[in-house]
């Protein structure tokens, strides 16, 4: 019992000199830092077409279906969108055999694109399948700061009304 009670001191006193001897240096002076080119612009924001996040009518969103994802810093510098994810959320109504009451289906389908834009095969699918309620989501926008530098701009929600 003393054995361990004298290593657990001894144990004790190391862990404190170690810390007393690295609080009696003093800290490294600073270096002058080089300014960094190709900073992270403070503040990104990301548009379809000409509108943030929001809920539209049917036909504006079917007018937008050809238009590019656009992010824009602060000082309104655009920056090219190298690709995005799209997830569209359908809701279709039916009838619960359960309870009988009218319900909403949802279905989700979505692609990663390599792109500013939506394919032509979107487009068409969206046009002639878009309905009330519906949600179109761009997430993981990815776009080109600077020719070696690849950053995350922020998501979309348009929501049809």
């Amino acid at each position: 019992m003393l054995k361990h009670l004298s290593a657990f001191i001894f144990l004790l006193l190391m862990v404190n000199m170690a810390t007393w001897a690295q609080a009696g240096k003093k800290p490294a002076p600073a270096t002058k830092a080089t300014p960094v080119t190709n900073k992270r612009p403070a503040k990104l924001r990301s548009s379809w077409g000409l509108f943030l996040s929001d809920t539209l009518p049917k036909s504006q969103v079917a007018k937008l279906l050809d238009s590019a994802l656009v992010v824009r810093d602060e000082k309104n510098h655009l920056y090219t969108v190298i690709s995005f994810a799209f997830t569209y959320e359908q809701h279709q109504p039916y009838l619960n055999d359960t309870t009988g009451m009218p319900a909403v289906y949802k279905d989700y389908t979505g692609d990663n694109f390599k792109t500013n834009r939506l394919p032509a095969l979107w487009n068409a699918r969206l046009k002639q399948d878009l309905q009330t309620g519906d949600v179109l989501y761009f997430d993981d926008i990815l776009i080109e700061y600077a020719p070696d530098k690849l950053y995350r701009a922020p998501s979309l929600r348009i929501e049809v009304k």
